[in-house]
């Protein structure tokens, strides 16, 4: 329990989606997928008026790339408002997005078996 001159923290605990998105609809799993990496763009400040969340995301994202789903988990948010909440980020020029790179693709074993033999006449 908080005292009158304490602030309760800001948590979607206490908040309902819709106030933290403004009652905005979450954008398609399309345009941020789960796997996105994302990071701030350089030489930008936070945008004026920004929310707790927004700041949060700030704070989390300057270290480096995190997935979409990361930065949902850290803040303690349902994964479409970290997406709604990115999404307008991105669009306001302050993230970097990647994507995702190519998988892995699936090497004949006679390719396999020559880097194997290059690597042990390496070694010794």
């Amino acid at each position: 329990m908080t005292g009158p001159a304490e602030e309760a923290p800001v948590t979607s605990d206490f908040v309902r989606s819709y106030v933290i998105t403004g009652g905005r609809s979450l954008p398609s799993s399309d345009e941020l997928a789960l796997h996105t990496l994302v990071t701030l763009a350089p030489d930008r400040t936070p945008p004026l008026g920004a929310g707790p969340e927004v700041r949060a995301i700030w704070e989390l994202c300057s270290g480096g790339y995190l997935s979409v789903a990361e930065v949902a988990g850290h803040l303690g948010l349902p994964v479409g408002v970290a997406r709604l909440l990115l999404t307008d980020l991105s669009e306001q020029g302050h993230l970097l997005r990647r994507a995702e790179p190519p998988r892995a693709q699936n090497v004949d074993r006679a390719t396999l078996e020559k880097v194997l033999n290059g690597l042990q006449s390496l070694i010794g």
